[in-house]
């Protein structure tokens, strides 16, 4: 951390401590419901959710190397396979908006093409498997369905549209990439193992955060039922993989790995839930510092206009990872509609005001304003036609 934005931070500190009016009973309110907001999702969400993907988050930094992603995304991929693997990664990504950017900054140097690049740069931060969990078991499945299928989407058409935009700029780029393209060096394991591994993970981790549904029987509550005996049964069969095709270097890495998340996700998650809990309260409860009533003015309901005011400020904001999900849970509960929620999820996680600077950077300022400008169009519309039906 710099020293001026260590100076920053004292100053925003002492002015809080100097301004506030602790003794104010809504601001005692606030506080108290950001801390309540805090233990509930330690209770409910970090062991059994947080835990297993920051393993997976860990795996994916240290065992998919550069090499391999540019394999897949080059300009000498299959378009087909370069667009499917972007718009899906994210899936299996634990990172924000600004933490995906050194890698498809990356990617796009080293000869990715356009249209995947932002496909990719566009999935990381929206469709991780964690943010999926927590979006369906927080706010809902129609929720969480509807911003797994809206992000790969959005990346697979704003790939697409961005590369026949820019078809021309970048042919000669491409061509070029081609040409300097170095020989790939051989993997450890076969892609059958990788994609196993990953899969056996990522298994574990949606069995694990299985909530009991709401009804008395069904498909649901018989998974409930028997959660704990399939994750014990995947974490065997993860030992095995594990002593089978990995290294003990290896281990040590990924390990390390998913430590460097742990130190980099937690503090923000918990720092987001207390924050969300301060402006906005618990769902249902009016005791945040804002009251429900502003917050129903602007997005509440299904209009576009508050489905393009709910895009437009998840595209400037800044969310870290998985923050947006507390953040989004005491909109709803102050009144804020499906629609224009669903909307943010769309738009915020994958763009902010940091993020744009750095893509403008990169691509240059018409490709990345082109970018922000599809992805807030594509939400507020899609966020309106998801309010028309929920």
């Amino acid at each position: 951390m710099k020293e001026r934005d260590k100076l920053l931070g004292l100053v925003l500190l002492f002015l809080a401590a100097y301004f506030i009016p602790f003794g104010h009973p809504r601001v005692g309110k606030a506080i108290l419901e950001g801390f309540l907001m805090l233990q509930n999702y330690a209770q409910e969400h970090v062991l059994f959710c947080l835990i297993p993907a920051l393993f997976i988050a860990g795996a994916i930094s240290y065992f998919v190397s550069q090499q391999a992603v540019i394999k897949y995304f080059g300009g000498g991929a299959k378009k087909w396979v370069a667009y499917l693997v972007g718009s899906v990664s994210g899936a299996i990504l634990a990172v924000c908006s600004c933490t995906v950017l050194p890698l498809f900054g990356g990617i796009y140097k080293r000869g990715a093409g356009l249209g995947p690049a932002i496909a990719f740069l566009y999935s990381g931060p929206a469709i991780n498997i964690l943010a999926i969990v927590l979006t369906a078991r927080v706010l809902g499945w129609e929720m969480g369905l509807a911003r797994a299928v809206g992000a790969v989407s959005f990346a697979l058409v704003i790939g697409l549209l961005m590369a026949f935009i820019f078809r021309n700029e970048e042919r000669e780029r491409l061509e070029n990439a081609r040409k300097m393209m170095a020989e790939l060096p051989e993997e450890k394991r076969t892609p059958l193992q990788t994609l196993l591994y990953f899969f056996v993970m990522i298994l574990i981790l949606v069995f694990a955060a299985w909530g009991k549904p709401a009804g008395s029987d069904g498909f649901w509550l018989a998974v409930f039922q028997v959660k704990w005996y399939l994750v014990a049964a995947l974490l065997i069969v993860l030992a095995y993989m594990v002593w089978r095709w990995f290294e003990k270097d290896e281990i040590s890495s990924w390990l390390d790995a998913t430590w460097f998340f742990t130190k980099q996700i937690i503090p923000l998650l918990f720092a987001g839930v207390l924050v969300a809990g301060f402006l906005l309260g618990r769902p249902g409860l009016d005791n945040g510092i804002i009251p429900s009533r502003l917050i129903a003015a602007v997005v509440g309901g299904n209009s576009l206009q508050a489905n393009f005011a709910a895009s437009l400020a998840g595209a400037l904001m800044y969310f870290a990872t998985l923050t947006e999900i507390p953040i989004l849970q005491g909109l709803i509960g102050s009144g804020m509609g499906k629609g224009p929620a669903l909307a943010l999820l769309l738009a915020g996680p994958a763009l902010s005001l940091p993020s744009m600077l750095v893509i403008i950077r990169v691509i240059g300022a018409k490709k990345g304003l082109t970018f922000a400008g599809l992805v807030v169009v594509m939400a507020t519309f899609s966020g309106w036609l998801y309010g028309m039906f929920f």
